[in-house]
Protein backbone atom coordinates (compact mmCIF):
# COMPACT_ATOMS: atom_id res chain seq x y z
CA UNK A 1 0.00 0.00 0.00
CA UNK A 2 0.95 3.30 -0.85
CA UNK A 3 0.17 7.01 1.03
CA UNK A 4 -0.30 9.84 -0.07
CA UNK A 5 -0.16 13.47 0.93
CA UNK A 6 -3.12 15.17 2.08
CA UNK A 7 -1.82 18.57 -0.11
CA UNK A 8 -2.01 16.12 -2.74
CA UNK A 9 1.41 18.29 -4.53
CA UNK A 10 3.69 15.42 -3.47
CA UNK A 11 4.36 11.77 -5.11
CA UNK A 12 3.09 9.05 -3.17
CA UNK A 13 5.31 6.56 -1.23
CA UNK A 14 5.69 3.50 0.75
CA UNK A 15 4.88 2.82 4.67
CA UNK A 16 8.97 2.73 5.25
CA UNK A 17 9.18 6.78 3.21
CA UNK A 18 6.10 8.04 4.52
CA UNK A 19 7.67 6.78 8.39
CA UNK A 20 11.45 7.93 7.90
CA UNK A 21 9.96 10.99 6.01
CA UNK A 22 7.15 12.03 8.76
CA UNK A 23 5.60 14.87 6.80
CA UNK A 24 5.10 15.40 3.13
CA UNK A 25 7.50 17.55 1.17
CA UNK A 26 4.00 19.97 0.02
CA UNK A 27 3.90 20.08 4.23
CA UNK A 28 0.77 17.78 3.78
CA UNK A 29 0.11 14.71 6.40
CA UNK A 30 0.12 11.37 4.75
CA UNK A 31 -2.83 9.39 4.53
CA UNK A 32 -3.21 5.24 3.39
CA UNK A 33 -4.72 5.67 -0.30
CA UNK A 34 -6.76 2.68 0.59
CA UNK A 35 -8.86 1.56 3.89
CA UNK A 36 -9.80 -1.95 3.44
CA UNK A 37 -12.80 -2.94 5.86
CA UNK A 38 -12.06 -6.21 7.48
CA UNK A 39 -14.37 -9.39 6.67
CA UNK A 40 -17.83 -9.25 9.41
CA UNK A 41 -16.40 -12.68 10.33
CA UNK A 42 -13.49 -10.71 12.14
CA UNK A 43 -16.26 -8.76 14.43
CA UNK A 44 -18.52 -11.54 14.94
CA UNK A 45 -15.70 -13.70 16.68
CA UNK A 46 -13.48 -11.04 18.02
CA UNK A 47 -13.98 -12.05 21.35
CA UNK A 48 -12.04 -15.14 20.47
CA UNK A 49 -9.15 -13.43 19.24
CA UNK A 50 -5.98 -12.36 21.43
CA UNK A 51 -4.95 -8.96 21.37
CA UNK A 52 -2.13 -9.72 19.06
CA UNK A 53 -4.44 -11.62 16.88
CA UNK A 54 -6.67 -8.33 16.28
CA UNK A 55 -3.57 -5.99 16.23
CA UNK A 56 -2.19 -8.10 13.20
CA UNK A 57 -5.34 -8.04 11.15
CA UNK A 58 -5.93 -4.64 11.66
CA UNK A 59 -2.59 -3.09 11.00
CA UNK A 60 -1.41 -5.65 8.45
CA UNK A 61 -2.72 -3.90 5.05
CA UNK A 62 -0.90 -0.45 5.99
CA UNK A 63 2.54 -2.21 6.19
CA UNK A 64 2.74 -5.68 4.84
CA UNK A 65 4.69 -4.05 1.72
CA UNK A 66 7.62 -3.09 3.88
CA UNK A 67 7.11 -5.54 7.19
CA UNK A 68 7.22 -8.90 6.87
CA UNK A 69 4.60 -10.99 8.90
CA UNK A 70 7.02 -12.50 10.98
CA UNK A 71 8.66 -9.11 11.86
CA UNK A 72 5.28 -7.60 12.19
CA UNK A 73 4.31 -10.12 14.76
CA UNK A 74 7.26 -9.34 16.96
CA UNK A 75 6.99 -5.61 16.54
CA UNK A 76 3.63 -6.16 17.99
CA UNK A 77 4.38 -8.59 21.11
CA UNK A 78 7.20 -5.56 21.98
CA UNK A 79 4.27 -3.24 21.78
CA UNK A 80 1.56 -4.75 23.11
CA UNK A 81 2.79 -7.06 26.35
CA UNK A 82 -0.04 -4.44 28.45
CA UNK A 83 -3.55 -4.78 29.55
CA UNK A 84 -6.12 -2.55 27.96
CA UNK A 85 -9.31 -2.99 30.46
CA UNK A 86 -12.39 -1.91 30.30
CA UNK A 87 -13.58 -0.56 33.67
CA UNK A 88 -17.42 0.08 34.23
CA UNK A 89 -17.68 3.31 36.48
CA UNK A 90 -21.33 3.77 36.28
CA UNK A 91 -24.27 2.55 34.32
CA UNK A 92 -24.17 2.69 30.64
CA UNK A 93 -20.73 4.43 30.95
CA UNK A 94 -17.34 2.92 31.10
CA UNK A 95 -13.70 3.84 30.74
CA UNK A 96 -10.95 2.32 28.89
CA UNK A 97 -7.69 2.48 30.51
CA UNK A 98 -4.86 3.13 28.28
CA UNK A 99 -2.34 3.82 31.10
CA UNK A 100 -0.84 0.62 31.90
CA UNK A 101 2.21 0.98 29.58
CA UNK A 102 5.76 1.79 30.76
CA UNK A 103 5.02 6.08 30.59
CA UNK A 104 1.27 5.03 32.12
CA UNK A 105 0.33 7.11 28.90
CA UNK A 106 -1.64 6.35 25.82
CA UNK A 107 1.34 7.21 23.84
CA UNK A 108 3.23 4.09 24.26
CA UNK A 109 1.83 2.13 21.81
CA UNK A 110 2.01 4.24 19.36
CA UNK A 111 5.54 5.58 19.63
CA UNK A 112 6.72 1.94 20.88
CA UNK A 113 5.40 0.60 17.36
CA UNK A 114 7.49 3.55 15.44
CA UNK A 115 10.67 2.76 17.38
CA UNK A 116 10.38 -1.04 16.32
CA UNK A 117 9.52 0.29 12.81
CA UNK A 118 12.29 2.70 12.34
CA UNK A 119 14.89 0.39 14.42
CA UNK A 120 13.86 -2.41 11.71
CA UNK A 121 14.16 0.14 8.72
CA UNK A 122 17.50 1.66 10.02
CA UNK A 123 19.06 -1.33 10.46
CA UNK A 124 21.12 -1.76 7.60
CA UNK A 125 21.27 2.37 7.12
CA UNK A 126 24.82 4.15 7.42
CA UNK A 127 23.57 7.23 8.21
CA UNK A 128 21.73 8.18 11.09
CA UNK A 129 17.95 9.56 11.59
CA UNK A 130 16.93 12.10 13.96
CA UNK A 131 13.82 11.95 15.34
CA UNK A 132 12.24 15.36 16.20
CA UNK A 133 9.05 16.02 18.31
CA UNK A 134 6.95 18.45 20.26
CA UNK A 135 5.13 17.42 23.41
CA UNK A 136 2.65 19.19 25.05
CA UNK A 137 2.92 16.28 27.93
CA UNK A 138 2.73 12.12 27.48
CA UNK A 139 4.17 12.34 23.86
CA UNK A 140 7.42 12.93 25.54
CA UNK A 141 7.64 10.39 27.87
CA UNK A 142 6.37 8.15 25.56
CA UNK A 143 8.85 8.40 22.53
CA UNK A 144 11.79 8.98 24.94
CA UNK A 145 10.86 5.45 27.00
CA UNK A 146 10.46 3.93 22.80
CA UNK A 147 13.27 4.89 21.21
CA UNK A 148 15.87 4.99 24.41
CA UNK A 149 18.60 3.21 22.64
CA UNK A 150 17.47 2.36 19.23
CA UNK A 151 20.29 2.05 16.84
CA UNK A 152 20.99 4.70 14.45
CA UNK A 153 18.36 7.21 15.69
CA UNK A 154 18.20 10.25 17.62
CA UNK A 155 15.74 12.00 19.64
CA UNK A 156 15.30 15.74 20.38
CA UNK A 157 12.16 16.43 22.37
CA UNK A 158 10.53 19.69 22.65
CA UNK A 159 8.43 20.69 25.32
CA UNK A 160 7.23 24.25 26.51
CA UNK A 161 8.82 25.18 29.67
CA UNK A 162 6.59 24.87 33.09
CA UNK A 163 3.40 23.75 30.96
CA UNK A 164 3.90 20.28 31.09
CA UNK A 165 3.66 18.43 34.91
CA UNK A 166 6.56 17.34 37.27
CA UNK A 167 6.18 14.00 36.03
CA UNK A 168 6.08 14.55 32.61
CA UNK A 169 9.18 16.72 32.58
CA UNK A 170 10.85 14.18 34.35
CA UNK A 171 9.99 10.98 32.11
CA UNK A 172 11.42 12.81 28.69
CA UNK A 173 14.39 15.01 30.76
CA UNK A 174 15.74 12.18 32.83
CA UNK A 175 17.11 9.19 30.14
CA UNK A 176 20.09 10.50 28.45
CA UNK A 177 21.88 8.21 26.26
CA UNK A 178 20.53 8.75 23.07
CA UNK A 179 17.33 11.02 23.93
CA UNK A 180 17.45 15.28 24.43
CA UNK A 181 15.08 17.35 25.92
CA UNK A 182 14.82 21.18 24.72
CA UNK A 183 13.11 23.16 26.98
CA UNK A 184 11.02 26.18 24.88
CA UNK A 185 10.14 29.43 26.69
CA UNK A 186 6.73 29.23 24.89
CA UNK A 187 3.79 26.93 24.01
CA UNK A 188 2.86 23.94 22.89
CA UNK A 189 1.49 25.73 19.52
CA UNK A 190 5.88 27.49 19.40
CA UNK A 191 6.91 24.17 19.75
CA UNK A 192 5.33 22.09 16.67
CA UNK A 193 5.75 25.15 15.12
CA UNK A 194 9.61 25.07 15.42
CA UNK A 195 9.54 21.17 14.36
CA UNK A 196 7.43 21.72 11.15
CA UNK A 197 9.37 24.56 10.27
CA UNK A 198 12.76 22.29 10.94
CA UNK A 199 10.88 19.71 8.25
CA UNK A 200 10.83 22.48 5.79
CA UNK A 201 14.16 24.03 6.21
CA UNK A 202 16.27 22.93 3.20
CA UNK A 203 19.45 23.63 4.63
CA UNK A 204 18.96 21.88 7.68
CA UNK A 205 17.72 18.91 5.23
CA UNK A 206 20.83 18.99 3.30
CA UNK A 207 23.19 18.26 6.46
CA UNK A 208 20.52 14.98 8.35
CA UNK A 209 17.80 13.22 7.78
CA UNK A 210 14.79 14.19 10.11
CA UNK A 211 11.79 12.55 10.97
CA UNK A 212 8.68 13.04 13.38
CA UNK A 213 7.35 11.26 16.50
CA UNK A 214 3.95 13.44 16.70
CA UNK A 215 0.81 11.46 15.80
CA UNK A 216 1.19 13.33 12.51
CA UNK A 217 3.69 10.42 11.41
CA UNK A 218 1.56 7.21 10.59
CA UNK A 219 3.85 5.00 12.14
CA UNK A 220 2.66 6.72 15.59
CA UNK A 221 -1.10 7.84 14.49
CA UNK A 222 -2.17 4.24 12.80
CA UNK A 223 -1.56 1.77 15.75
CA UNK A 224 -3.94 3.62 18.21
CA UNK A 225 -7.09 1.85 16.25
CA UNK A 226 -6.27 -1.02 18.08
CA UNK A 227 -7.41 0.23 21.36
CA UNK A 228 -11.01 0.68 19.67
CA UNK A 229 -10.33 -2.63 18.58
CA UNK A 230 -9.90 -3.80 21.55
CA UNK A 231 -12.65 -2.13 23.91
CA UNK A 232 -15.12 -3.68 21.53
CA UNK A 233 -14.11 -7.17 22.06
CA UNK A 234 -14.62 -6.07 25.54
CA UNK A 235 -18.40 -4.86 25.53
CA UNK A 236 -19.73 -6.64 22.15
CA UNK A 237 -22.47 -8.25 24.07
CA UNK A 238 -23.87 -4.96 25.87
CA UNK A 239 -26.35 -5.12 23.21
CA UNK A 240 -26.25 -1.59 22.84
CA UNK A 241 -25.23 1.22 20.62
CA UNK A 242 -21.56 1.53 21.72
CA UNK A 243 -19.95 5.13 21.35
CA UNK A 244 -16.46 6.49 22.31
CA UNK A 245 -15.46 9.65 23.88
CA UNK A 246 -11.96 10.74 23.33
CA UNK A 247 -10.14 13.66 24.85
CA UNK A 248 -8.88 15.03 22.51
CA UNK A 249 -5.87 17.88 21.81
CA UNK A 250 -4.08 16.94 18.51
CA UNK A 251 -6.94 14.62 17.51
CA UNK A 252 -4.95 11.70 16.72
CA UNK A 253 -6.44 9.23 18.72
CA UNK A 254 -10.31 10.04 17.64
CA UNK A 255 -9.14 9.94 14.30
CA UNK A 256 -7.86 6.49 14.34
CA UNK A 257 -10.74 4.95 16.04
CA UNK A 258 -12.64 6.60 12.76
CA UNK A 259 -9.93 4.31 10.87
CA UNK A 260 -10.66 1.37 12.83
CA UNK A 261 -14.73 2.16 12.37
CA UNK A 262 -14.09 2.28 8.36
CA UNK A 263 -12.22 -0.93 8.61
CA UNK A 264 -16.01 -2.27 9.68
CA UNK A 265 -15.94 -1.90 13.49
CA UNK A 266 -19.88 -1.56 14.68
CA UNK A 267 -19.38 1.59 16.33
CA UNK A 268 -21.89 4.41 14.41
CA UNK A 269 -20.40 7.50 16.92
CA UNK A 270 -17.70 9.27 17.97
CA UNK A 271 -17.30 12.06 20.43
CA UNK A 272 -14.39 14.28 20.23
CA UNK A 273 -14.15 15.89 24.20
CA UNK A 274 -11.88 19.06 24.54
CA UNK A 275 -10.45 21.59 26.99
CA UNK A 276 -10.92 25.25 26.33
CA UNK A 277 -9.52 25.16 23.51
CA UNK A 278 -12.04 24.75 21.01
CA UNK A 279 -11.22 24.70 17.72
CA UNK A 280 -13.12 21.81 16.49
CA UNK A 281 -16.17 22.16 18.78
CA UNK A 282 -16.41 25.63 17.45
CA UNK A 283 -16.00 23.97 13.99
CA UNK A 284 -18.71 21.55 14.65
CA UNK A 285 -20.76 24.18 15.36
CA UNK A 286 -20.12 26.95 12.69
CA UNK A 287 -18.59 25.04 9.96
CA UNK A 288 -15.59 27.60 10.18
CA UNK A 289 -11.77 26.39 11.24
CA UNK A 290 -10.41 29.51 13.02
CA UNK A 291 -7.06 27.96 14.75
CA UNK A 292 -6.02 29.75 17.52
CA UNK A 293 -3.45 29.97 20.26
CA UNK A 294 -3.42 27.40 22.62
CA UNK A 295 -4.46 28.51 26.47
CA UNK A 296 -2.82 26.60 29.42
CA UNK A 297 -5.20 23.94 31.63
CA UNK A 298 -4.77 21.17 33.87
CA UNK A 299 -5.41 19.02 30.78
CA UNK A 300 -2.53 19.95 29.27
CA UNK A 301 -2.02 17.40 26.77
CA UNK A 302 -4.63 18.54 24.79
CA UNK A 303 -3.86 22.13 25.04
CA UNK A 304 -3.14 22.73 21.55
CA UNK A 305 -5.31 25.38 19.57
CA UNK A 306 -4.61 24.03 15.96
CA UNK A 307 -4.85 20.42 15.95
CA UNK A 308 -2.70 18.94 13.16
CA UNK A 309 -4.92 15.52 12.45
CA UNK A 310 -8.32 17.33 12.24
CA UNK A 311 -7.47 17.49 8.51
CA UNK A 312 -7.85 13.21 8.43
CA UNK A 313 -10.89 13.30 9.79
CA UNK A 314 -12.34 15.35 7.40
CA UNK A 315 -10.83 13.47 4.88
CA UNK A 316 -12.18 10.53 6.20
CA UNK A 317 -15.27 11.95 5.32
CA UNK A 318 -14.49 13.77 2.02
CA UNK A 319 -14.92 17.24 3.61
CA UNK A 320 -18.58 16.78 3.79
CA UNK A 321 -19.51 18.08 6.97
CA UNK A 322 -23.26 16.91 7.06
CA UNK A 323 -22.00 12.80 6.75
CA UNK A 324 -19.11 14.24 9.40
CA UNK A 325 -21.66 15.56 11.87
CA UNK A 326 -23.30 11.69 11.90
CA UNK A 327 -20.05 10.45 13.04
CA UNK A 328 -18.92 13.20 15.40
CA UNK A 329 -20.03 15.19 18.21
CA UNK A 330 -17.69 17.76 19.79
CA UNK A 331 -17.94 19.83 23.56
CA UNK A 332 -15.64 21.75 25.43
CA UNK A 333 -15.19 22.14 29.08
CA UNK A 334 -13.26 24.24 31.30
CA UNK A 335 -11.23 23.41 34.42
CA UNK A 336 -13.42 24.53 37.28
CA UNK A 337 -16.40 21.92 34.99
CA UNK A 338 -12.95 19.14 35.17
CA UNK A 339 -12.32 19.10 38.20
CA UNK A 340 -16.11 19.16 40.00
CA UNK A 341 -16.62 16.46 37.44
CA UNK A 342 -13.12 14.11 38.87
CA UNK A 343 -14.60 14.84 42.15
CA UNK A 344 -17.83 13.51 41.39
CA UNK A 345 -16.58 10.39 40.17
CA UNK A 346 -14.17 9.72 42.72
CA UNK A 347 -17.33 9.84 45.48
CA UNK A 348 -19.83 8.15 43.39
CA UNK A 349 -17.82 4.74 42.23
CA UNK A 350 -14.41 5.27 44.35
CA UNK A 351 -13.08 5.53 40.54
CA UNK A 352 -10.08 8.04 40.03
CA UNK A 353 -10.17 9.55 36.98
CA UNK A 354 -7.38 12.05 35.86
CA UNK A 355 -8.28 15.09 34.23
CA UNK A 356 -7.80 14.40 30.27
CA UNK A 357 -10.18 11.33 31.15
CA UNK A 358 -12.59 13.68 32.85
CA UNK A 359 -12.91 15.40 29.75
CA UNK A 360 -13.67 12.43 27.99
CA UNK A 361 -16.37 11.68 30.65
CA UNK A 362 -18.04 15.31 30.41
CA UNK A 363 -18.04 14.75 26.48
CA UNK A 364 -19.62 11.39 27.16
CA UNK A 365 -22.82 12.96 29.79
CA UNK A 366 -23.27 15.14 27.13
CA UNK A 367 -23.92 13.16 23.83
CA UNK A 368 -26.16 10.99 26.50
CA UNK A 369 -28.11 13.64 27.54
CA UNK A 370 -29.74 13.83 24.07
CA UNK A 371 -28.62 9.90 23.87
CA UNK A 372 -29.37 7.91 26.57
CA UNK A 373 -29.84 4.50 25.34
CA UNK A 374 -26.09 4.22 24.09
CA UNK A 375 -23.46 2.31 25.59
CA UNK A 376 -20.57 5.16 26.87
CA UNK A 377 -16.76 4.42 26.51
CA UNK A 378 -14.60 7.13 27.56
CA UNK A 379 -10.73 6.67 27.54
CA UNK A 380 -8.46 7.41 30.26
CA UNK A 381 -5.63 8.35 28.65
CA UNK A 382 -3.06 8.44 30.99
CA UNK A 383 -2.50 7.69 35.15
CA UNK A 384 -3.97 10.00 37.83
CA UNK A 385 -0.91 10.31 39.37
CA UNK A 386 0.71 12.08 36.26
CA UNK A 387 -1.34 15.25 37.22
CA UNK A 388 -0.65 14.07 41.12
CA UNK A 389 -0.82 18.10 42.09
CA UNK A 390 -4.26 18.48 40.63
CA UNK A 391 -5.87 15.33 41.41
CA UNK A 392 -4.60 14.91 45.23
CA UNK A 393 -5.89 18.70 45.58
CA UNK A 394 -9.36 17.82 44.28
CA UNK A 395 -9.93 14.54 45.65
CA UNK A 396 -8.39 15.55 48.96
CA UNK A 397 -6.19 12.55 49.24
CA UNK A 398 -2.94 11.30 48.63
CA UNK A 399 -1.82 8.90 45.40
CA UNK A 400 0.42 5.95 45.40
CA UNK A 401 3.20 5.92 43.00
CA UNK A 402 3.25 3.34 40.49
CA UNK A 403 7.11 1.89 39.88
CA UNK A 404 7.05 3.03 36.48
CA UNK A 405 6.67 6.64 38.28
CA UNK A 406 8.53 5.95 41.47
CA UNK A 407 11.80 5.09 39.13
CA UNK A 408 12.48 8.67 37.57
CA UNK A 409 11.34 10.47 40.47
CA UNK A 410 15.35 10.83 41.94
CA UNK A 411 16.67 11.04 38.18
CA UNK A 412 18.42 14.39 37.39
CA UNK A 413 16.49 16.25 35.06
CA UNK A 414 18.56 17.54 31.74
CA UNK A 415 17.12 20.07 29.22
CA UNK A 416 18.70 22.69 27.29
CA UNK A 417 16.75 25.71 26.91
CA UNK A 418 15.82 27.88 23.64
CA UNK A 419 13.85 30.36 22.96
CA UNK A 420 13.77 30.55 19.20
CA UNK A 421 13.99 28.37 16.00
CA UNK A 422 17.28 29.49 15.27
CA UNK A 423 18.23 28.09 18.28
CA UNK A 424 16.73 24.44 17.42
CA UNK A 425 18.58 25.39 14.13
CA UNK A 426 22.47 25.80 15.72
CA UNK A 427 21.46 22.87 18.17
CA UNK A 428 20.44 20.26 15.49
CA UNK A 429 23.70 21.11 13.20
CA UNK A 430 25.97 21.98 15.65
CA UNK A 431 25.07 19.29 18.74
Amino acid sequence: MEFYSLNKKAPKVSFKEAVINGIAPDKGLYFPENIEPLPNSFFEKIEELSNLEIAFNAIHQFVSDEIPNDVLLEILKNTLDFEFPVIEIENNIATLELFHGPTMAFKDVGARFMAQCLGYFSKDQKNEVTVLVATSGDTGGAVANGFLGVKGVKVVILYPSGKVSDIQERQLTTLGKNITALEVDGTFDDCQAMVKKAFLDETLLKEMKLTSANSINVARWLPQLFYFLFAYKQVKSVNKEIVFSVPSGNFGNICAGMVAQRLGMPVKHFIAATNVNDTVPEFMRTQSYKPKPSTTTISNAMDVGDPSNFVRIRHLFQDDFNRLKDHLSSYSFNDLETKKALLEIYESSGYCADPHGTVGYLGLKKYQENHPNTYGIFLETAHPVKFLDVVEETIGKKLPLPPQIQKVMNKEKKSLKIKTYSDLNYFLLNR
